[in-house]
């Protein structure tokens, strides 16, 4: 064949054939940002801040000797709810901060236990301590659907209110505990 014969790729052919890989750079491209972006994982944003906190009637931990979880008791005073499983690992990991953080006496810890057997979850906070004044058994994980939760754990302040302020996701740490639960702690508390 006659190089003066062949025909030049038209223009547009070849941004077709161009386009593909300009999208996929550039969704590489956002990608990589976000994930080099520095963003802490653990603040998802939550539909649910500043709306009341969702109705719960959730029956105690038997043989826990302690209440359930009602949202009516959220009314008037500063509550941390706490997601938590007793299969669930990172939840022993922040164990330690809940047990610190039950020293306060400046607000209500409560708890919701999802999809556990009661037994297990007697055993987990037998072994490790129990930092909650207020257990629901969330068996189905039905309620924790209507709170929004991920996955476990996961932790809310309730201010006086009983409107949701604040929402962790993941375990707890001295730092988290410190850095941002606290401070959003001590806004729930000043707030009128």
């Amino acid at each position: 064949m006659n190089a003066e014969t062949e025909t030049p790729t038209p223009p547009t052919r070849r941004l077709f054939v161009l386009l593909p890989l300009l999208i996929f750079l550039g969704l590489t491209g956002l990608f990589l940002s976000q994930l080099l972006s520095g963003r802490d994982v653990s603040e998802v944003p939550s539909a649910l801040i500043g709306l009341p906190a969702p109705q719960t009637n959730l029956p105690a931990l038997e043989g826990s000797n302690l209440p359930g979880l009602d949202s009516k008791a959220f009314v008037g005073k500063v509550t941390l709810v706490n997601v938590f499983a007793s299969w669930c690992a990172p939840c022993r990991e922040e164990h330690p901060v809940l047990l610190a953080l039950s020293q306060d006496k400046r607000f209500t810890m409560a708890a919701l236990n999802y999809k556990d057997r009661p037994e297990n979850a007697r055993r987990f906070l037998g072994d490790l301590g129990n930092p909650f004044q207020a257990i629901g058994v969330d068996e189905a994980g039905r309620t924790a659907i209507d709170w929004g939760v991920y996955g476990v754990p996961e932790t809310f302040v309730i201010g006086k209110d009983g409107k949701i302020a604040y929402k962790h996701v993941g375990p707890l740490t001295p730092e988290t505990a410190r850095d941002l639960l606290l401070p959003q702690i001590d806004k729930a508390l000043a707030a009128r």
